[in-house]
């Protein structure tokens, strides 16, 4: 690069301050109080990180805090429209009203954030920065789990729903309503609330399928499984739900910086025909020499994806040596039959990793799962980071910017196909947390953000709980916890 390129970008350089700092005067001029004497060149640091990321136009204000005890201000400027939020303690609290119609008129565009702060009599203006504003909304609701950490007796913990257009969550159903038993597995049929399903374990135990404000209660062990049925996947049709039978066992580690080791030393898939109540099964899903689980049907019904690795004896000694790989089969839906053949799209001993909690993208194009190490259950192995395969040139990558240097896993797909969510330790490596990704049409993942709470620091400092399983749904669920009780305490198990 020559001299006079190099004076050209250092000219460019002041010529970008300078109108950056016109920019900011021409912001704070209806207010007098506020005059910028130093523009800084850098970004301030914020809790959450929400920095450079792609939001949805309907998500709720996300509200973040700066180290800063003295008075600040945060500039928002978007597609015509702009507005200041004043802070005494560096939290900043964004108007709803406002906030909804900044991201509504700046869709397909970005906003601008400008943080400033007071020094004396001086207001210092730190270095914008953007968030970018898709075209594409997000799912109104959420619903997950909330757990203690798996080393605390789980005696407390409910399915939740939660608003993403503001801050709302709403329990489902809570376990202290019925004898503080363990519920799990929920699961909805393509994200509609109406048809909904999950596990309950100890008192009162079975499987409860709820469709249309109607609850049925399942006792899903027979003599001929190995356990009740766990990891519901529905059938785009409703008509049925692919489960897998784990014999599940779960050891502590003394040195490991993985603290719980949870591994199956047998485990099958089958498949629940909900009209007939019967199980539809196949030899190529139920073999003593391979572990079969975590199963997921395709959008069009015709496929049944699910993980799957050689037995290995010797458990726990050996449970290094167990590597899923990712299969598929056919399922014909009008006959219920399987196909006669298993096709493997990942092959993890040839990889030398494995994979667990394949999901399919409802448009069909993409199914993103975990990748380890080695075992099924990614959620206590800090090596788990999310991969996307492209179903359409068969193309596998991992979703970089998704990803951290802890656990990523449970992740579920918006009904657009557009926006990821996912659990992540990467906070404190304690708790696992919500994020959300936006994907791009080409499968790529965009910087994913942590769900929106009104005071962000105060809500996860003082929250003891970690999610699980967070699933997109369309609309409000309306099934009533009062109703999911006196059917558990009082209705017979089909």
């Amino acid at each position: 690069m020559g001299i006079l390129d190099a004076i050209n970008i250092m000219v460019m350089k002041r010529i970008y301050l300078f109108l950056s700092f016109l920019f900011l005067m021409f912001l704070v001029s209806c207010n007098e109080d506020m005059k910028i004497s130093r523009y800084i060149n850098h970004i301030i640091k914020i809790y959450p990180d929400y920095t450079d990321i792609t939001i949805p136009y309907n998500i709720a204000p996300l509200n973040f805090s700066i180290n800063w005890k003295g008075e600040s201000c945060l500039i928002l400027d978007g597609s015509n429209d702009h507005f200041q939020v004043k802070s005494k303690d560096g939290h900043f609290i964004i108007p709803s009203s406002k906030w909804k119609d900044l991201i509504k008129r700046t869709s397909g565009c970005k906003i601008k954030l400008t943080i400033c702060i007071k020094k004396g009599e001086d207001w210092w203006a730190y270095k914008p920065f953007f968030m970018e504003v898709a075209k594409e909304p997000i799912d109104k609701y959420i619903v997950y789990r909330l757990i203690p950490p798996g080393y605390e007796l789980w005696n407390q913990m409910g399915i939740y729903q939660r608003n993403l257009e503001n801050y709302d969550e709403i329990p489902i159903y809570e376990n202290k309503l019925s004898g503080n038993n363990c519920i799990n597995c929920h699961s909805f049929c393509m994200q509609d609330p109406n048809r909904m399903l999950f596990h309950a374990r100890g008192v009162y135990g079975g499987t409860f399928l709820i469709e249309n404000g109607k609850i049925e209660r399942l006792n899903t062990k027979t003599s001929k499984m190995i356990s009740p049925l766990v990891y519901p996947s529905w059938h785009p049709s409703g008509k049925y739900i692919a489960f897998s039978v784990n014999n599940t066992q779960q050891s502590f580690h003394i040195n490991s910086y993985n603290r719980i080791e949870v591994y199956d030393t047998a485990s099958d898939v089958v498949v629940y025909d909900v009209k007939n109540h019967c199980i539809i099964s196949s030899s190529l899903l139920e073999s003593d020499k391979a572990y079969e689980t975590f199963p997921t049907f395709s959008p069009c019904g015709r496929y049944l994806y699910f993980c799957s690795a050689h037995a290995v004896d010797s458990m726990p000694q050996k449970y290094k040596d167990v590597k899923y790989s990712l299969c598929k089969i056919n399922f014909d839906q009008k006959n219920h039959l399987f196909g006669t053949h298993v096709d493997t799209i990942y092959n993890a001993v040839k990889n030398r990793k494995s994979v667990s909690f394949p999901r399919v993208s409802p448009n069909g194009k993409f199914l993103v799962f975990t990748l380890q190490n080695y075992g099924n259950f990614s959620i206590w192995h800090k090596d788990s980071d999310l991969y996307m395969l492209n179903l359409i040139n068969n193309n596998i990558y991992p979703l970089v910017l998704a990803n951290s240097n802890d656990v990523e896993s449970y992740h579920s797909w918006s009904h657009n196909s557009r926006w990821l969510i996912f659990s992540s330790r990467r906070m404190d490596g304690l708790y696992t947390r919500l994020f959300i990704s936006y994907i791009d049409s080409k499968g790529m993942a965009h910087k994913p953000f942590l769900i929106p709470q009104k005071d962000a620091i105060k809500y996860y400092k003082d929250l003891m709980f970690s999610y699980n399983i967070p699933e997109f749904v369309t609309n409000k669920e309306q099934i009533k916890s009062y109703d999911i009780s006196n059917i558990m305490k009082n209705a017979s198990a089909r």
